[in-house]
């Protein structure tokens, strides 16, 4: 079903780098690979970015982000909350966490200035030790009324565009480049989405353990551009 004028707007919003959220502040370990030199090149940076969609996204916060979606349609705050817990507890270093956190709350600051009266914002707010970003960009989803497999493709094109934007910006790439790798998730991610749709609690999972490597060492770096 295609989804409603309003709906579709709210979802473009949300996937838009000018949401303030600060997305566009981290690389999630792209310019640590980058610095060894795991990614290289459009090639490289493609696949590398394509496998942490796959193997990251597609395990972790695409089926946590739907599970959220349908906890906050039924209002179940306890589930909510476990959630939330289980983003927080699977984030594999301090910079993941902290980004979560950080653009978690940039979330709920942006979701009180739309409805500050609002019973699931005051909930999202009581999250502790912070409400995360999946679990916050599923409440602006619910209330968007959009289906959730149209929510989770916004927000998995919303982190496509901004890796994107950190490899253009750490390496030499060109926009034609760039245009290529976001051409390659785009069309990857339908069938990530739907998968992760379908994926129990059982089976979800956070296990990159690569990326993490390179988050860690990314906090000792000499020289960077983006806070993880």
């Amino acid at each position: 079903m295609k989804p409603s004028a309003p709906a579709l707007l709210q979802l473009l919003w949300l996937a838009s780098p000018a949401l303030p959220v600060g997305g566009f502040s981290y690389s999630e370990g792209l310019e640590s690979a980058i610095e060894t030199g795991a990614v290289r090149d459009e090639a490289s940076a493609s696949a590398w970015l394509l496998d942490q969609l796959q193997l990251g996204l597609g395990r972790s916060e695409l089926p946590l982000l739907a599970q959220a979606i349908a906890a906050w349609t039924a209002r179940d705050a306890p589930r909510i909350g476990a959630l939330n817990q289980w983003m927080l507890a699977t984030r594999e270093t301090s910079e993941l966490r902290r980004q979560a956190e950080q653009m978690g709350r940039s979330m709920l600051e942006w979701l009180r200035q739309r409805a500050p009266d609002d019973a699931s914002v005051a909930t999202l707010a009581q999250l502790s030790p912070a409400p995360t970003w999946p679990i916050a960009f599923a409440l602006a989803a619910a209330q968007s009324g959009a289906e959730p497999r149209d929510a989770l493709l916004a927000f998995g094109f919303g982190w496509a565009e901004n890796m994107v934007q950190a490899a253009l910006k750490a390496m030499s790439l060109g926009q034609s480049g760039g245009q290529r790798i976001l051409a390659a998730l785009a069309a990857a991610l339908p069938a990530v989405v739907d998968g992760a749709l379908t994926l129990p609690d059982g089976e979800r999972q956070a296990f990159t353990p690569m990326l993490a490597i390179l988050s860690a060492q990314h906090e000792t770096q000499y020289s960077r551009l983006f806070r993880s």
